[in-house]
């Protein structure tokens, strides 16, 4: 016998599934999410699904795990003490960041704060040129007395991004290892192990913010593994990518900013599974849940997946306000929407709701845990739309009273509406607002999502779809069976992944192919050792390449296939067309 757990937490609840591998019976559930000790919800979540499904924990044989405690950390700036060390000369790069602004228009505009204050970001002497050769070396006297001051002044953390290194890590390698020596409690990441590519700014900022995250996570996966163990759970425990992918904890403790958004990346993939086992070549991935909604837009069976995004914007739909992370991620919109919404009046007397959210604690008015704002689930609780008797399958009963006081003290009054109509404004509003973004979302991708079916789930999305659909004009909606835990039943779909990326700089027909085989086959030797330590066998694995190309004299680049096998001058035609195919696709 034999079973697994998927496992993801939200910022309201925390979802589970379990699946008994011997008859296929599936048992979901879902326990609310405690923000001050996420691992103590999961355990309890656990202990309670493996006595209703009367598994034994011993027959546990994998668990995955999905969670947005890293992006958490990111927004609320609470990470370690960090320190970035860098090329002389180049102190201010990650505050200087890109020069432009991400709205021309705005005199007071707010730019995203660098992770590490300016008394923490100190130079070393030290050179490399454009081609990775050495024009300086590392002074390791002044490297010594550098680290030695950043260590008597507490930091927890330090990131190494030297210019370019990305072509060559022996300067970063060697600092890192100076630190090992100075103080090994410390953690260290260096950006020619993060993200080994061009872009200054962009290889800066995801450095800092991996090793920013990185000793709260190692905290969080080495409690969460002793907890499962502690009920008896033997399986290994495999954390989601943001990309889509899972890993085993060692990889997420060195790489933690790549599971910025694993919790979210888990429900695209559960909608882009059911839209393979339909035969639907396309679908939009609606998930609402108590915190926020997101839309993903699936092709081809697969989610749309890109190689940068940002978090902690300071405009939560301006691109540009938010801090970059370069690495892959399933590309999707988010917008402040969820059950646990707050609705308020603003001093314009318009209606306004979210993205601040009454989240698991103290939660909705009608939950009785102390909220006393009004909330998109009191409002769907006074429409009618959800079973005061039956919330949480009986074992939650809601306070249809509590949620009407809310409704009517905050909104209501200030409108001179009566509750329900007060609760069908707040209804209204979310449902108009998620679907603008969404509608948003499929146009800046070249997506006219009239032809995309409404795949909903998340513990409010079936309760919203319709009214969200029908804003949209999509042809049809698909609810799937236990629509409130489907993210968790994603992480049980995710393959085993794992994403390298190294930077050519050259004309594709001036390529050194000789040069481009070695790093494809380097590559893709690191990924079959990294699966095959996990237990995949050889022929099990597979290996997708891609390239990043731009037309010469272009500032961005554009992700198209390559073949697989060897390359050469006749792999040119084919290298190109694909290029091509991609940019008319997007532009």
């Amino acid at each position: 016998m034999s079973a697994r757990f998927g496992v993801d937490i939200g910022g309201t609840f925390t979802d589970l599934v379990v699946i008994d591998e011997t008859t296929g019976a599936i048992r979901v559930g879902k326990v609310l999410t405690t923000a001050k000790d996420p691992a103590h919800g999961v355990e309890q979540g656990v202990q309670t699904l493996l006595d209703e499904a009367h598994v034994v924990p011993a027959h546990v044989r994998a668990v995955a795990h999905g969670t947005t405690l890293a992006t958490n950390a990111l927004i609320e700036r609470k990470g370690a003490r960090t320190a970035l060390l860098t090329t002389e000369g180049f102190r201010d790069a990650v505050e200087i960041q890109r020069e432009g602004r991400y709205d021309m228009y705005d005199l007071l505009i707010d730019t995203p704060a660098p992770l590490v204050p300016r008394r923490w970001r100190r130079e070393v002497p030290e050179r490399l040129l454009p081609d990775g050769a050495v024009l300086r070396p590392l002074d390791e006297v002044a490297a010594r007395r550098v680290i030695a001051e950043l260590i008597d002044e507490g930091v927890e953390a330090i990131a190494i991004c030297l210019l370019h290194a990305y072509l060559n890590p022996v300067h970063e390698r060697r600092l890192a290892a100076l630190v090992g020596e100075l103080a090994s409690h410390v953690a260290v990441s260096c950006s020619s192990d993060v993200v080994p590519e061009i872009r200054e700014y962009e290889r800066t900022s995801t450095t800092t913010a991996n090793v920013y995250v990185a000793p709260l996570m190692a905290r969080y996966l080495e409690d969460l593994e002793r907890r499962l163990h502690g009920l008896g759970v033997p399986g290994q425990l495999y954390v989601m990518q943001s990309s889509g992918g899972i890993a085993l904890p060692p990889l997420a403790r060195r790489l933690p900013i790549r599971l910025v958004e694993s919790g979210p990346a888990a429900g695209a993939l559960a909608a882009a599974q059911a839209a393979r086992e339909r035969g639907d070549a396309r679908l939009l991935s609606f998930d609402m849940g108590g915190t926020t909604a997101k839309a993903c837009v699936i092709d081809g069976g697969a989610p749309l997946v890109a190689r940068e995004f940002e978090v902690a914007r300071a405009d939560r739909f301006k691109k540009g306000s938010g801090l970059p992370i370069r690495v892959p991620v399933i590309e999707m919109i988010e917008i402040g929407a969820g059950g646990g919404s707050i609705a308020r009046v603003d001093r314009m007397g318009l209606l306004k709701v979210g993205p601040d959210s009454a989240g698991a604690d103290p939660g909705p008015a009608c939950y009785n845990l102390g909220g006393r704002q009004p909330t998109v689930t009191d409002a769907d609780l006074l429409l009618g739309y959800l079973d005061a008797e039956f919330f949480l399958g009986g074992r939650m009963r809601l306070d249809r009273a509590a949620a009407e006081r809310a409704v009517v003290e905050h909104v209501g009054r200030a409108l001179g509406l009566d509750a329900t109509t007060a609760a069908w404004g707040i209804h209204r509003v979310v449902n108009e607002s998620m679907a603008a973004a969404a509608r948003i979302h499929g146009i800046e991708r070249g997506r006219d999502l009239r032809a995309y079916p409404l795949f909903a789930f998340g513990g409010a999305g079936p309760v919203h779809c319709w009214q969200v659909a029908r804003i949209l004009k999509v042809p049809r909606i698909l609810l799937p069976f236990g629509a409130g835990a489907i993210s968790a039943w994603g992480l049980l779909a995710a393959p085993l992944a794992f994403d390298f990326v190294r930077t050519v700089r050259a004309r594709l027909d001036a390529a050194d192919w000789d040069a481009l085989n070695r790093l494809f086959a380097a590559m893709e030797a690191e990924g079959r050792e990294l699966l095959a330590r996990a237990g995949v066998a050889p022929e099990a694995a597979s290996v997708s390449r891609l390239a990043e190309m731009r037309y010469a004299g272009q500032g961005h680049e554009v992700e198209a296939h390559v073949p697989n096998g060897r390359l050469s001058a006749s792999s040119l035609p084919t290298i190109t067309a694909a290029f091509e195919d991609a940019y008319r696709a997007l532009y």
